[in-house]
């Protein structure tokens, strides 16, 4: 099953840009996953293809028709596509790598790039879109946050990473940040790597790794240590 993302959008020259190298871009070439970008102008009203007009209620900025976006929508998909139909938003649900993991293992995604002020809410409910978001900031618009979301998925289809554990064995996967990294040389600017990682005891290896992984998240990320430890049933760390 080859992961289909379609992208609808009022700017598809945009993809697949980043997408289009490095591994997301080997894996296109080579069919493992698919991308369509579906220019949603097409669909916009009258002469001029007019997609947006003027927010109920008063207020700045414009708002993307119900009606254009509903008919790009349905065009872009077959009546038995199974694909979930995402709109990223700044108030949607956060991206998170369990989320991205959940949609790599399906048959791809239809994405919505909104623009403006935003979308009529009566789309987003008529089309049951689910709104994503990649943070808590807000962009021109959601293309670059799609692109976020789809190069997330793809590195986890199967064959893309050379090493299939380094799709595990990285942040966020088990909940905590990922343990520091080091290589050649042995010392730099005064700074040497720790003798453990080179005494080829596997055991104690694991065993830094893990410690390691926990003081950075603890340090850095003390929201998700304290969901570690709740996950855990230990209660929260005082400490950072």
């Amino acid at each position: 099953m080859t992961f289909r993302a379609t992208v609808l959008t009022l700017y598809p020259e945009m993809f697949p840009g980043p997408l289009g190298i490095s591994l997301a871009g080997k894996a296109l070439t080579a069919g493992t996953w698919s991308l369509e970008a579906r220019n949603i102008r097409d669909h916009g009203s009258g002469a001029h293809r007019t997609v947006d007009d003027t927010p109920a209620g008063g207020g700045p900025g414009m708002v993307m028709r119900a009606d254009v976006l509903a008919n790009a929508i349905d065009a872009a998909l077959d009546e038995d596509d199974p694909r979930p139909r995402l709109l990223m938003s700044p108030r949607g649900t956060p991206l998170t790598q369990k989320m991205v993991r959940d949609l790599a293992v399906g048959p791809g995604a239809l994405i919505v790039c909104g623009r403006f002020e935003g979308v009529d809410e009566r789309v987003i409910e008529g089309r049951n879109l689910t709104e994503i978001s990649i943070g808590d900031y807000v962009l021109s618009g959601g293309e670059i946050a799609a692109m976020v979301l789809i190069d997330a998925c793809v590195r986890l289809l199967p064959g893309v990473m050379g090493v299939a554990a380094s799709g595990t064995d990285e942040s966020f996967e088990t909940g905590l940040l990922e343990y520091p990294h080091y290589t050649r040389p042995q010392e730099w600017e005064g700074r040497t790597v720790p003798d453990v990682l080179t005494s080829g005891h596997h055991k104690l290896i694991a065993n830094w790794r893990a410690s390691e992984a926990e003081r950075l998240t603890r340090m850095l990320r003390p929201d998700l240590w304290a969901a570690a430890k709740k996950r855990a049933g230990t209660g929260p760390s005082e400490k950072p």
